[in-house]
């Protein structure tokens, strides 16, 4: 009876499984009632299942041991899609959340940790009819992500003036220029330490005489504890000082755009639009203009100009001396069978900030993207303009992550353009200021530091070897390798890029004074260059999971390939 029992149990479970992107996920069905299981689960009931349940084997026939193995393999990774997917909040079904007979643009995901502009209670009376109170874009200023960065580029590195570096037992590597502007007699001085750099101009008269560099750095910063600097000596300083003051600055920059249709709640969903409608044709022409990437000269943010891996076209413009790049999922290259759409991930997800376009009612939740560098959305939906000017309507609004402090320019009140005009200079200047912004937040302040650590550390032993080869020591006059030599010179192009320069030159730095470097890590930690000499690239594995903490290190270690990286040259 036990055993006629297990039988009818047995028959009676339909097995059934949706592809995600990680594989299939796995529910067993008892009649009309849906229980979904655990890969553990699922694997161990067949593995602990009785033997008189099982169908019996014959040695002749491995094809069934094989499928029985395929299928443990499927259960094992189906329940991976189920804990990355994004569950879309339950609330978002209840009326309190209509804005005039609409849903809002963003909701905030169940665990927080985003922060959206305007806030839902803002959005209670909001028309295309209604007055709105906004800057001009006269008014739209673009932020400036290092204001001090060309300071010696402008008031030094022409002119006659002296540098100096030293180890701080405490603050590490220090590098000081100085220099006597006569006809205003004043002292300029600036002091690079790993934090950050000070900048300071001192009157001459307030010194009976023109004090010593020690003296100096400790007028800047009183954590200074050394008693001696060194002169250097190198022909070649200004340009590599200039370099490490300059690394953060850069013209190009590239965003993401994601195509919303009205019922996708999912990265999947998302992810895999292939057609564009007429409206977001429209919005991709008014951020920029349709270019055909084949020997494409401009600025290219990672993708491929030469042989067609990234798409045919992609939307570029210039902006007020910065160049833009859009990673436009849609036109990215798609992949059958891929729920993931790992070829266009690669690129939007390693980017940090991605306007998305909403066609219909459906808002966009602020993680259903998995990402660690994404930390800025900007939302737009074409709405109906005022009847009178018959003109269209776009409503806008911003999600970030918490760490991400506000910026500009700010949106106005009500949150609605009637102008296309207005409408890409605002977008174009809050895409770019969200991008700066971001920076500031942990995980990439984190990071930022130790590039900037890095990049320091290597022009004190940069300089202080060049200088004492300069002084006619010749066992520190080895020529630089090609590579060593070009990370010094190349010019910027984000601080992940500068990351890897960081590493590269500081590992040159240490074969040119002889000194044995630490080989311990794996050997993914070891760029690549591109045949074409065209830089280094990252790829990012994305664990797609929720966000959660990620320190420097494990950005610094990820997985090296020949690719396009989050701030990619030119």
């Amino acid at each position: 009876m036990e055993r006629e029992k297990r039988n009818d149990m047995s028959s009676s479970r339909k097995r059934s499984f949706t592809f995600g992107a990680y594989g299939s996920v796995d529910g067993d069905t008892c009649g009309d009632e849906t229980r979904p299981e655990s890969a553990e689960g699922n694997t161990l009931d067949i593995l602990d299942s009785p033997p008189r349940d099982r169908q019996p084997s014959h040695p002749a026939s491995s094809n069934q041991r094989d499928t029985e193995l395929f299928e443990i393999i499927e259960k094992l990774q189906g329940s991976r899609i189920d804990e990355q997917r994004c569950e879309f909040p339950l609330p978002l079904k209840s009326r309190l959340l209509t804005i005039g007979g609409e849903l809002p643009l963003i909701l905030a995901p169940k665990l927080g940790g985003y922060w959206i502009d305007p806030p839902l209670e803002r959005l209670a009376d909001v028309s295309p009819t209604s007055s709105c109170h906004g800057l001009e874009p006269e008014s739209y200023d673009i932020m400036e992500r290092d204001a001090e960065a060309r300071i010696y580029h402008e008031f030094f590195r022409s002119r006659y003036h002296h540098s100096f570096t030293a180890v701080d037992p405490s603050l590490g590597p220090l590098v000081l220029s100085v220099r006597l502007e006569e006809e205003e007699s004043k002292l300029r001085v600036i002091l690079r330490m790993k934090e950050c750099s000070l900048h300071g101009v001192f009157s001459v008269s307030l010194f009976p005489n023109i004090p010593s560099a020690v003296e100096l750095a400790k007028m800047l910063c009183d954590r200074v504890t050394v008693s001696k600097f060194d002169v250097v000596g190198y022909l070649k300083a200004p340009e590599l000082i200039a370099t490490f003051d300059e690394h953060r600055v850069s013209p190009n920059f590239k965003f993401g755009i994601l195509y919303q249709k009205n019922g996708q709640l999912t990265e999947e969903d998302i992810l895999c639009n292939t057609q564009e409608s007429e409206e977001f044709k429209e919005l991709l022409s008014i951020l920029g203009e349709t270019i055909q990437l084949q020997g494409f000269a401009g600025f290219r943010g990672g993708l491929d100009v030469c042989h067609g891996q990234t798409g045919r076209e992609a939307i570029f413009t210039s902006f007020h001396g910065r160049e833009i790049m859009f990673h436009v999922a849609t036109r990215l290259p798609f992949t059958e069978g891929d729920p993931q759409q790992l070829q266009r991930k690669r690129h939007i997800g390693n980017d940090i900030v991605a306007l998305v376009y909403q066609e219909g009612q459906t808002p966009f939740l602020s993680d259903v993207i998995k990402s660690h560098f994404l930390h800025c959305f900007l939302v737009v939906r074409r709405t109906p303009g005022p009847e009178d000017t018959g003109k269209t309507a776009y409503r806008v609004s911003v999600t970030a992550r918490e760490d991400v402090p506000p910026f500009g320019p700010f949106l106005p009140d009500p949150p609605i353009f009637t102008d296309c005009s207005l409408l890409r200079e605002f977008l174009l200047t809050k895409l770019i200021n969200a991008e700066i912004s971001c920076y500031k937040a942990q995980r990439f302040s984190r990071l930022e530091l130790r590039t900037r650590s890095l990049l320091l550390e290597s022009l004190q032993v940069e300089l202080a070897a060049r200088s004492k080869c300069m002084m006619g020591n010749p066992s520190l006059c080895a020529p630089p390798s090609s590579e060593g030599a070009r990370g010094v010179t190349e010019g910027t192009g984000g601080f992940i890029e500068n990351f890897k320069r960081a590493i590269r030159v500081r590992s040159h730095s240490f074969e040119t004074l002889g000194v044995t470097r630490k080989t311990s890590g794996s050997a993914a930690q070891k760029p690549k260059t591109d045949k074409d000499g065209e830089g280094v690239g990252f790829v990012f594995v994305f664990s797609d999971k929720s966000p959660g903490h990620l320190s420097a290190d494990s950005l610094g270690s990820a997985e090296l390939k020949d690719q396009a990286s989050p701030q990619d040259e030119t």
